[in-house]
């Protein structure tokens, strides 16, 4: 008990913890004191034998409880797995115009929903919109926080306690263990599975629209309203699995074709948001946005963050008569991007327009960046390291697109005695750094390591490969 007596009250520490204070505040300060105070309490009763600590030990300790307090849970990493688009390290980094578009629009107050025209309130859905029409022809666009949201508005306010009508081979399971199907329920829509695992026909949506067109017929509740647009047509994108072998579904015109003749929207919901021909690096054809409006389809929603390089968001392109339902509902406050956003959102979608894509959006330049480049890189980094080799490998798109596509890279494989304990080494830096292993070794890919983290990884994996 001699050494409990001994402990410093949690003013007399306070009274010595000015750097502290000055750092964290005087209330958090006071609970990390008080916190170390009874963890002090609990070890001297377990053994009274030990002698209390100096108050400079109890600051320290206070410190650490601190530290872990306010350390940032989302943090910078560098990858260098060689996954472009990595869905666990925050998918598309963006581009430095992107950031400082959106380090602008939180520094300031900006014009989100300010018309400078009439001095009168504005609305915010026309960020992004005419960028996004002249790059896409679309007559008009929406943005809102992400694409599971995109689709959820589509379905709320064009088939709410209606009809929407999909191939069975579509209802796939997206990242964090979401099902289509799922989310699809929760805008109150009916949804109505055609085709089979493996092959959907034409026909199978024919009957389908027939169908629910004689039901509509057949019930005196339903209103004038009801029976006019009680369908909606939605095409599903398997953007992270393949469907090969015995296969077949129509073509997006054909869809598009049958759906006008029965007066029922088609909804292409295509993820991954390539604006870019894809196998001009290399890779399989993944659909454009573009393609789809060309193809007929009345809307189509994709993500920001994929193939598009941009921000989290959820992009709604298509014809005006459907996309001014959506702006309407009152769903579409509750979905809406907010202002970093949309300035994230449109200066990215300004170097598509100024054609400079390849040279400005991080991931459009890693797909883009030649072979031999990529090993002249990792040679570099060898003879920097003073170990390692140079080996060929893949890079992958990830990200839930372009499933089981692999762009050819180099790597630098580094032999260590313990590739796990290496790993989690690389993990505790700051940055920390995700790299593959492979054979007992580490396997570092050049492409998708940013060129500023460059020095600071290979000053860092020297200083580890050097510790006994």
């Amino acid at each position: 008990m001699t050494n409990l007596r001994n402990l410093p009250a949690v003013d007399q520490l306070l009274a010595s913890a000015g750097s502290l204070i000055q750092g964290y505040g005087k209330p958090l300060t006071r609970d990390a004191l008080r916190q170390t105070l009874d963890e002090t309490r609990t070890r001297l009763k377990l053994n009274p034998e030990a002698g209390a600590p100096t108050t400079d030990i109890l600051l320290a300790q206070a410190e650490a409880h601190l530290l872990a307090w306010t350390q940032a849970t989302l943090q910078p990493v560098i990858n260098a797995s060689g996954v472009i688009l990595h869905t666990n390290l925050g998918r598309a980094p963006l581009s430095h115009s992107a950031t400082e578009a959106m380090r602008q629009a939180a520094l300031n107050y900006s014009t989100l929903e300010f018309d400078r025209a009439t001095g009168r309130r504005g609305s915010r859905s026309i960020h992004a919109e005419a960028l996004l029409q002249k790059i896409t022809t679309a007559e008009a666009a929406l943005a809102v926080n992400n694409n599971a949201a995109a689709m959820l508005l589509i379905l709320s306010a064009l088939a709410h306690k209606k009809r929407a009508i999909i191939a069975r081979s579509q209802l796939v399971e997206i990242g964090g263990g979401f099902r289509i199907p799922d989310v699809l329920k929760q805008s109150g829509v009916k949804l109505v599975e055609v085709g089979t695992t493996n092959k959907t026909r034409l026909a199978d949506y024919e009957t389908a629209l027939a169908d629910s067109n004689s039901a509509i017929r057949s019930s005196a509740l339903l209103s004038a309203t009801t029976r006019s647009s009680v369908n909606l047509v939605l095409r599903v994108h398997r953007s992270n699995f393949k469907l090969i072998g015995f296969t077949e579904e129509p073509e997006l015109k054909d869809l598009a074709a049958l759906a006008r003749q029965y007066n029922a929207p088609l909804v292409d919901d295509l993820g991954s948001g390539a604006l870019y021909p894809t196998e001009k690096y290399g890779l399989a054809h993944e659909p454009m946005v573009q393609e789809s409006l060309q193809a007929g389809a009345d809307l189509v929603c994709f993500s920001g963050d994929k193939l598009l390089g941009g921000p989290q968001a959820g992009i709604i392109v298509g014809k005006k008569v459907w996309m001014d339902k959506l702006k309407k509902h009152p769903l579409a406050r509750a979905l809406r991007a907010d202002k970093l956003c949309l300035a994230g959102l449109s200066a990215t979608l300004l170097h598509y327009l100024k054609d400079e894509a390849e040279r400005e959006i991080p991931i459009m330049r890693m797909m883009s960046i030649s072979l031999e480049q990529i090993k002249v890189k990792a040679e570099a980094w060898v003879v920097n390291l003073g170990r390692g080799a140079v080996v060929a490998g893949e890079s992958t798109v990830g990200g839930g697109s372009l499933p089981e596509e692999s762009i050819p890279t180099f790597l630098v494989a580094i032999p260590v005695k313990s590739v796990e304990k290496f790993l989690k080494d690389l993990r505790e830096q700051n940055p920390p750094i995700i790299a593959r292993i492979t054979d007992g070794q580490i396997l570092l890919d050049p492409r998708t390591v940013m060129p500023e983290q460059e020095q600071g990884l290979l000053i860092t994996i020297k200083k580890l490969l050097e510790e006994p």
